[in-house]
């Protein structure tokens, strides 16, 4: 019998999409992410980094092209599916958490699920402990730290069925110890794939063993971080700095 391969976790095709003004904020992008790939997305401000991470669930919608997640197009119908798959977490925590309390927001995904409380209270513990935020389930969201909602945030996400980890900037306004412990945090979640859209190139190439490089809605480079995220001219020529 012939080989069989699994469908790749992101698979991306001629992806085009316009702002409502008509400008172009993604030009024919095309790529493809292995299942337990780690992959960073560099570019400068405005090359369309967070356009494409809210295109990959749904929450903005192509203007041509088509994604697939875990080999199901996505479309209307399978939103619902897609969005339990990729766990998107903002750049900005307070755009993620909105509940009284810390539980509530974590068990918000589950909840909406229909799953019932026994499942929903296991689910919430589980992606506490899996970011070391596990005594913070009856803390105000909003009087933590900056990094402490980003992993309040991330365990948001947690509780689905979550096969992709699609994070935009998550060491943007962090401290150097926070930070460092996001990292550690990250090399945890061997089995997810991680798709990191950041300016922070020590930590794509630290996590990371794939790059993708965006310059004004297109692809300019797609390869090997180690080759990619130290090419000095490369860089330079679009906007970024080697991890150096």
């Amino acid at each position: 019998m012939p080989e069989t391969h699994p469908a790749p976790d992101i698979e991306v095709h001629n992806l085009t999409f316009h702002y409502p003004d008509g400008h172009p904020a993604l030009r024919d992008v095309g790529f493809s992410i292995a299942p337990g790939q780690k992959v960073a997305l560099v570019g400068a401000n405005g090359s369309g980094k967070s356009t494409l991470l809210l295109l990959l669930n749904g929450v903005l919608r192509a203007s041509a092209g088509t994604i697939s997640i875990c080999g199901l197009p996505l479309s209307d119908k399978t939103i619902p599916q897609i969005r339990a798959w990729v766990g998107l977490v903002f750049q900005n925590p307070d755009d993620q958490l909105f509940s009284p309390r810390v539980y509530d927001d974590v068990a918000f995904a589950a909840r909406y699920m229909g799953l019932p409380e026994p499942a929903v209270q296991e689910r919430v513990a589980h992606a506490l402990e899996q970011v070391g935020m596990a005594a913070y389930a009856d803390r105000v969201s909003y009087h933590l730290s900056v990094g402490e909602k980003k992993r309040i945030a991330l365990a948001t996400v947690l509780t689905m069925d979550t096969r992709i980890l699609a994070l935009d900037e998550p060491s943007a306004g962090l401290d150097p110890r926070a930070r460092r412990d996001l990292m550690q945090r990250l090399k945890t979640f061997a089995q997810q794939t991680l798709f990191i859209s950041t300016h922070d190139m020590r930590l794509a190439a630290e996590l990371c063993s794939h790059a993708i490089v965006l310059n004004a809605g297109e692809i300019v480079a797609n390869g090997p971080a180690e080759t990619i995220l130290y090419d000095r001219e490369l860089m330079e020529r679009h906007g970024l700095e080697t991890p150096e």
